[in-house]
């Protein structure tokens, strides 16, 4: 008997229910979602195709997080009672319309898949087959329905611990003509006894990702950023120390030997290095949403490190970033306003606004745009109305209140900025630079190091995201990013140097920017992902992939940015602290 199970579909809820049952109990079986295998985010509802649908259909009330998963169960048309075995029975009869018939058709020709849920655990499945032996032409093809599914259950004395579905071979329904044909859905139930405790149920759904050559790929990624990332740090640590240690030396020696010397290099800037930069007010804003972003994914890495994401489960971490990021908006006002009015800007009303719609503005319309075309498509992803009022009061209620409350303790701060040089009336030229120390190719050096140390680890986590493999192992994924931010800060205080050293006094954004950088790598590593790792297709796929990489891009940016510019900050301050500024 052929299987034909779905295996490693990453679209599946924790075991969350503790459910004893006795013989003949009904269990909650749900039917979730159908779709194209290689279009993850391209799913529909189950009842959208013409399966057997029991009367009547009951929706099950999910969480905020499912929602935004596009997870939309409902009670499935089988009845799988606690240890009641069956044999080929029949669920219904359905007679297929020439519509319903070229439906199904296009479906199996496309690989979809179906979800359901079983006591919480998933079960998935092909819709059909298509047989393409012997035929070179695909006029030839014949398209296969399966009409018999088995389930096999295994069960610990009182509870369901593992469940599979697969379909016969040999009950098949030809689609391949576009004729009305009648279908007997059929399924077959089996009962197994397993001592695998039910605490470790799930177990199974994470092996995939910590079998001992994955673990040794991760591991060896891991191994190999360190000492790229150690051996480059080292060597440029090594060669700033020496190069700055001689400056000191020369600089104290000059100002012993001869006043009316001439300066040169970063020493002879110090009257413009802390000149206030050109829109401030967008630097603090971009600052303060970085700091947010940093806030969001430490915690989310501290939920995952303690075990609250179970394998599979996206709906708790949908909620959290939703939640966690409503209730860290203050942080990314306080850190604004403070910084802003540091600067002596007056408008700081303006300044919040802008830090408040300068990450939600640009995900508000991207959401606004593929929401849309999720609408248009009638597919899952497509959020209802409710969850959509639920998410505009979050943000009314949570967001935009504490951001207001952090931008007015920020202003209050009314702490001075801390500049260890006087600065002068008036700006000096920055004299003519050579091509390679504008800002795009200082950009390009700044972020081609950062994201190498990422390459390896980013394939695994696109395919989770974007494809149907498992992603456990965050210890790695949390070493990976500490690696991230310490090569951020390091190239970007050494870019920082360099500028000062060929007397250019405009780091302020020139830091920013280049720790953002690695964000822009990341989005260009998106079209490789695209082209040559998957398969999908179809505009709403390519939309809902580019769209939401843009704004997790973004994200990057923003986040990496601010930690590059507060490195370089701490060392422009230290490097002028240590001289003697007349």
């Amino acid at each position: 008997m052929a299987v034909a199970t779905l295996c490693g579909v990453a679209q599946v809820r924790s075991s969350s229910s503790d459910h004893r049952y006795k013989a003949g109990d009904d269990v909650p079986l749900y039917a979730n979602k159908v779709g194209p295998y290689h279009n993850p985010s391209e799913t529909y509802r189950y009842f959208d195709f013409p399966f057997c649908s029991p009367a009547p259909v009951k929706e099950k009330k999910e969480a905020l997080g499912e929602v935004l998963n596009g997870d939309r169960l409902v009670s499935a048309p089988y009845n799988l009672e606690f240890l009641t075995e069956k044999e080929a029975e029949i669920a219904c009869k359905r007679k297929l319309t020439k519509k319903e018939v070229a439906k199904f058709r296009a479906a199996i020709s496309k690989d979809y898949y179906f979800q359901m849920y079983y006591d919480d655990l998933p079960i998935w499945g092909f819709l059909g087959k298509v047989d393409k032996e012997g035929k070179a032409d695909p006029s030839d093809y014949r398209y296969y329905l399966f009409k018999h599914l088995i389930f096999e259950i295994y069960h610990n004395k009182d509870r369901v611990i593992e469940v599979t579905v697969r379909s016969d071979p040999n009950s098949l329904v030809d689609l391949t003509e576009d004729e009305p044909v009648g279908v007997d859905f059929m399924y077959t139930v089996k009962w197994k006894e397993t001592n695998t405790p039910f605490e470790k149920r799930m177990d199974k759904y994470s092996l995939s990702s910590s079998m001992p050559h994955q673990l040794e790929i991760h591991w060896f990624s891991i191994i190999n950023s360190c000492v790229t990332v150690l051996l480059l740090t080292g060597f440029l640590a090594t060669i700033l120390m020496r190069v700055l240690k001689n400056d000191f030396v020369k600089y104290a020696h000059d100002d012993e030997s001869a006043d009316d010397q001439e300066e040169s290099g970063w020493k002879y800037i110090h009257g413009d290095v802390f000149r206030y930069p050109k829109h401030k007010s967008l630097l603090a804003a971009a600052l303060g949403c970085g700091t947010q972003l940093f806030t969001l994914a430490t915690f989310i890495f501290i939920l995952a490190l303690v075990g609250v994401f179970y394998p599979y489960n996206r709906g708790a971490l949908f909620t959290a970033l939703v939640v966690i990021y409503a209730l860290t908006s203050g942080i990314a006002g306080y850190t604004a306003a403070s910084f802003y009015c540091q600067l002596e800007g007056a408008n700081w009303v303006r300044n919040l606004l802008l830090t408040g719609s300068l990450f939600c503005g640009p995900l508000f319309v991207t959401f606004c745009f593929l929401n849309t075309v999720a609408i248009a498509y009638k597919a899952t992803a497509a959020l209802p109305f409710g969850t959509i009022v639920v998410i505009l009061l979050i943000w009314a209620l949570v967001t935009s209140p504490l951001l207001v409350v952090g931008g007015i303790a920020g202003k209050n701060r009314k702490e001075e900025f801390q500049a260890p040089c006087n600065t002068t009336k008036y700006p000096r030229e920055i004299p003519p630079l050579p091509w390679y120390r504008k800002t795009l190719p200082q950009m390009a050096m700044a972020g081609f190091l950062p994201f190498s140390a990422i390459y390896i680890e980013l394939y695994y986590i696109f395919a989770s995201v974007w494809g149907h493999r498992i992603y456990t192992i965050y210890s790695i994924l949390f070493i990976v990013f500490i690696i991230l931010l310490i090569v951020t800060a390091f190239i970007t205080v050494a870019l920082t140097y360099f500028q000062l050293a060929a007397e250019d006094h405009e780091w302020w954004w020139r830091s920013f920017l280049c720790g953002g950088s690695t964000g822009l790598f990341i989005y260009a590593y998106c079209l490789y992902y695209y082209i040559a790792r998957s398969d999908m297709s179809g505009f709403m796929q390519t939309s809902f992939f580019f769209g939401y990489m843009a704004c997790i891009c973004y994200g990057f940016f923003l986040m990496l940015g601010a930690i590059g510019f507060r490195a370089s900050l701490l060392f422009v301050r230290h490097i002028y602290r240590s001289i003697k500024c007349e």
